[in-house]
């Protein structure tokens, strides 16, 4: 059964009229009364409010970007529109007209939903959870969001699907060769082979084989920044610490933006299940877990701009304001002022000395094992290299999809980087064959069409093993994602930055720099485990709020 079947009454909650009377002191503006057949809103519009049906009936669609429609519900009095992207301002997956009678309906823009969500715990109880339940309906769903066109297996396919899953934007997904509506399409287009994939966004623009960054815009994700507005806090990188911060910071009424270059939850987004986190004894996806962190920022108010690469902290800026405004630098000359700055951009993934590694990448070679990769590589023999404990929760996920999983570690053993609960599940798995000792050597396969071999050695005889395998998952550590703060903040030989070794020891998250902290994987002698990022990101919410207090 669907989510809509199993949590219906969850999903369209009909408020009591109590609740209604309370709801209308927080709408953006008057009733409004639509003629029958009226638009409500529309697929990919952007800023369209969540509307209170007072008074008839609204009849709302799902669309995906060839045009596919599917009915989602029928709305009448005490009901409401919108799902989360109406908390963000960005563009609707849906739309709606009004019933055969018309209908009256009160506006909540995204400012005054949020008002309405904090100001009344319970019908901000109701609104949120029947929001989110709404965005992973059009996820499980057919005929919503955009539609993604080329060969399965291709590494810019695959890039843009894990960057739309990763970022809960919906998604389908049509097969250039094998599918008559996919070359149907790429017919009548004048496609050629070079413009693989297309990106169909919901509104029926077409993007030819786009960066992020302008699947991003085409989809009406990216927010349009005001140069000349001053937030008090920018977070930079939007992992679990960086997540944290957000909501913390902003539920204390500062204003705040978090910037990231690719999707929310870091790392630890990739992970399949996280079973060591306190509150969750049966387990968390990152996802889940980075989902429930970014709708909760954006209910206090955090803006998050996703995806938008920070290149340089102009720390020379702040002599023209007083010493207090900071500048960071995005791409195409874009900037935000700033009164604090919080590092949390964490590690990139390390790529081990392979001569031909970056050939495959993405096409066979992976840094994370989302489900995306999983169904790459079902009943297929694969190779996943690492001994920590992303690379045991990427075993434990990856083994029951597979026909055979090769576990590579340079160490003897994985008692000494690893969890003991992922060791034992890990020893139960039938399929799974660990190399201890050893290393990737080499990497056999065809540009083309991808991974078909990789070579062992063990490092202690120097004995060369060959395996066949369609993917290979690397969790080798990752280095410090701090390139973008040199010459600014103080960094240790490996890169981390420092903090703590300021003027005032109290800010013991602050860098050299003052009102520029560092929290998460990316600070010098920071834990690297999900909870100490959490932590860090309240704390360091405490020492912001004693920084500004001191600059009066």
């Amino acid at each position: 059964m669907s989510l809509i079947d199993t949590r219906r009454h969850q999903m369209f909650p009909v408020l009591e009229p109590a609740q209604v009377e309370a709801a209308k002191r927080f709408a953006s503006a008057e009733a409004r009364t639509f003629a029958p057949g009226e638009q409500l809103f529309e697929v990919g519009e952007q800023h369209s409010p969540v509307w209170l049906i007072l008074e008839g009936s609204v009849a709302v669609v799902r669309r995906d970007g060839l045009g596919r429609e599917q009915p989602v519900t029928i709305h009448r009095p005490g009901h409401f529109t919108g799902e989360v992207s109406q908390l963000a301002g960005r563009s609707s997956l849906a739309a709606a007209k009004a019933g055969a009678n018309g209908c009256v309906a009160l506006p909540f823009d995204t400012a005054h939903l949020r008002a309405l969500v904090i100001g009344s715990a319970e019908i901000g109880e109701i609104v949120m959870r029947a929001l989110i339940l709404r965005r992973v309906a059009l996820i499980e769903g057919d005929a919503s969001g955009s539609v993604l066109i080329g060969r399965p297996g291709e590494r810019n396919l695959t890039r843009l699907q894990g960057f739309l899953t990763r970022n809960g934007n919906p998604n389908t997904i049509l097969d250039a060769v094998h599918d008559a509506e996919g070359q149907a399409l790429i017919q009548r287009l004048g496609i050629g082979p070079d413009d693989l994939p297309l990106l169909v966004c919901p509104d029926g623009t077409v993007l030819k084989r786009p960066s992020d960054a302008e699947a991003a815009i085409g989809l009406g994700m990216t927010p349009q920044l005001d140069p000349a507005r001053v937030y008090d806090v920018a977070v930079v990188g939007a992992g679990p610490a960086g997540l944290a911060t957000a909501v913390y910071a902003a539920s204390e009424g500062l204003s705040v933006v978090v910037l990231d270059q690719r999707a929310i939850g870091g790392q630890a987004g990739a992970s399949a299940r996280i079973e060591n986190y306190l509150g969750f004894p049966t387990g968390i996806s990152g996802q889940a877990l980075a989902g429930r962190a970014y709708n909760q920022a954006l209910k206090f108010g955090a803006e998050l701009a996703l995806p938008l690469e920070v290149t340089r902290l102009d720390c020379e800026h702040r002599q023209i304001h007083g010493g207090h405004l900071l500048r960071l630098e995005l791409g195409d000359d874009e900037v935000v002022q700033v009164r604090t700055v919080v590092v949390a951009s964490g590690a990139r993934y390390r790529r081990p000395d392979i001569a031909n590694l970056s050939a495959f990448e993405g096409a066979g070679v992976s840094y994370w094992a989302s489900p995306v990769e999983a169904r790459q590589c079902e009943d297929a023999e694969v190779v996943l290299v690492g001994g920590g404990n992303s690379a045991g929760q990427a075993v434990v996920f990856l083994a029951p999809r597979v026909r055979k999983l090769h576990l590579v570690i340079r160490g003897e053993g994985l008692e000494a980087s690893m969890s003991q609960y992922l060791i034992d599940r890990i020893a139960a798995l039938p399929n799974v064959e660990l190399h201890a000792g050893t290393e990737v050597a080499a990497l056999e396969g065809d540009h083309s069409l991808g991974l078909s071999s990789a070579t062992f050695r063990d490092r202690a005889s120097g004995v060369l093993q060959t395996v066949p395998l369609r993917h290979l998952f690397l969790f080798v550590g990752a280095d410090p994602n701090a390139d973008w703060l040199k010459g600014c903040v103080t960094l240790d030989e490996k890169g981390f930055v420092i903090t703590g070794a300021g003027e005032q020891p109290s800010l013991s998250l602050q860098t050299n720099l003052s009102g520029v902290f560092a929290i998460g994987d990316v600070r010098a002698g920071s834990v690297k485990r999900v909870a100490a990022a959490v932590g860090e990101g309240a704390a360091v919410v405490a020492q912001i709020h004693q920084y500004l207090a001191g600059l009066g």
